[in-house]
């Protein structure tokens, strides 16, 4: 049994990892000169520093995701405080706190004002529960309503963080998963976690070096240029040049971006909306030391995150940014990072700003209602990636889970094949 994973990103690393582990015989084929997909690493030549494309934040509640590093053997690339801590900032106000949870599932912190968000009261997290009864056209806004601070300080940031996608517009039904795996669990579930260098040497690299140990054959540079479908089959492949005829035990795993799957597929339903995130990265001209953390609330600007000396500054459902000047957009948060790093009155340093594009299917309802499972029509074809109906974002957490759906659903073909 073969099974071809097409597509070298965290779904499809994710999925030839769990296959590789399983004693299964695995190909992967990446269009691309080199795997990550959205989650990568490289040597910026601007900042002398190696930077990722985007800012990645795991919780200690992802699951899957801590599967995948173990079974990698990168846990060790995450670090962050030894309990759960969110610090926040309000730029209209000055203000600052800190969001830190208790532990268990009883919420007993939220009648500790110290520990919740300002302004807010210990029975106005109940609008939370209007997540889990949400209909299927609810938006994020809709379910817990947007009167009070606690929407502009918690709601509002928190849709945006997770589902790229503004509260107003955002599917309530895709962020209530996300507070049961983690606020839901007590602290020791959401303490947030960062790479130490990189998203490349800690979830890309070693998957990577793990699938040659195993055997598993990896070609870069061969896009998968059609699927012979016959039947309820894919018979064969074409990646690059090169025509491959599969066996009766043979499957493929598509881990694609949904417009690629939907070429490959006809008939194929999947979102055909996406949201950008911005990221902008400076050097700082000192070190911050170990990698931290926090939100600001009333700018541009939502995250900071620090490592070294440089600071990343994302922002999500930033299509409106898209246009912008880089320098003018660069120039206009700097102010932001320096009233929430403590830096002193200076000019921007050097920076690069990266634009994702697509970095996320548009995580509306409509659009969540387009994902497909992760079977199809075909018996021996499966789908990863986080734009599938995981039952989760499109997170990086969302992503590995596809993974491995898709290799127990190729190992489930393999038994009865």
């Amino acid at each position: 049994m073969t099974v071809h994973v097409i597509g070298a990103g965290v779904a499809g690393l994710s999925c030839a990892v769990r296959l590789a582990l399983g004693g299964a015989r695995v190909a992967v084929w990446e269009g691309a000169p080199r795997a990550g997909g959205r989650c990568r690493t490289y040597r910026d030549p601007v900042l002398g520093r190696d930077l990722d494309n985007g800012n990645h934040l795991l919780l200690s509640g992802n699951d899957d995701a801590y599967a995948y590093l173990l079974a990698v053997g990168a846990v060790d690339h995450l670090t962050g405080p030894a309990r759960a801590e969110f610090p926040f900032l309000d730029l209209e106000t000055g203000r600052r706190w800190c969001l830190t949870p208790g532990p268990g599932r009883w919420p007993g912190w939220l009648f500790d004002p110290d520990r919740r968000v300002p302004g807010s009261r210990p029975w106005s997290y109940l609008g939370g529960l209007g997540l889990r009864l949400a209909g299927r056209d609810a938006t994020v806004a809709r379910a817990v309503g947007t009167t009070g601070p606690l929407y502009r300080r918690f709601w509002e940031p928190l849709a945006v963080a997770v589902l790229n996608t503004p509260a107003r517009e955002a599917s309530a039904r895709l962020l209530w998963p996300v507070l049961v795996e983690t606020f839901g669990r007590g602290e020791a579930a959401c303490r947030p976690r960062l790479t130490r260098c990189g998203l490349g040497p800690a979830l890309i690299d070693p998957a990577l070096s793990l699938l040659r140990k195993c055997d598993a054959e990896i070609a870069f540079g061969r896009r998968c240029k059609a699927l012979d479908l016959a039947g309820d089959r894919v018979r064969g492949l074409t990646v690059g040049d090169r025509r491959l005829d599969l066996g009766p035990g043979d499957s493929v795993v598509l881990a694609v971006p949904p417009e690629r799957a939907a070429d490959l597929l006809p008939g194929l339903t999947v979102p055909t909306e996406h949201r950008a995130i911005v990221n902008v990265h400076y050097l700082l001209p000192d070190s911050a030391g170990a990698p931290r953390l926090i939100g600001l609330i009333g700018g541009l600007a939502q995250w900071v995150f620090t490592r070294d000396d440089v600071a990343s500054v994302t922002i999500s459902a930033a299509d409106a940014l898209l246009g912008r000047d880089p320098d003018d957009l660069a120039a206009e948060i700097w102010p932001e990072v320096r009233r929430a790093l403590d830096l002193p009155d200076m000019p921007p340093p050097a920076r690069r700003v990266i634009a994702e594009k697509r970095a996320t299917f548009a995580q509306t309802p409509g659009q969540a209602r387009r994902r497909p499972a992760t079977r199809t029509a075909w018996r021996n074809l499966f789908l990863a990636g986080d734009w599938t109906d995981t039952g989760l974002p499109a997170t990086l957490e969302g992503a590995i889970r596809s993974g491995r759906h898709a290799a127990e659903a190729a190992r489930s073909f393999s038994r009865v094949s």
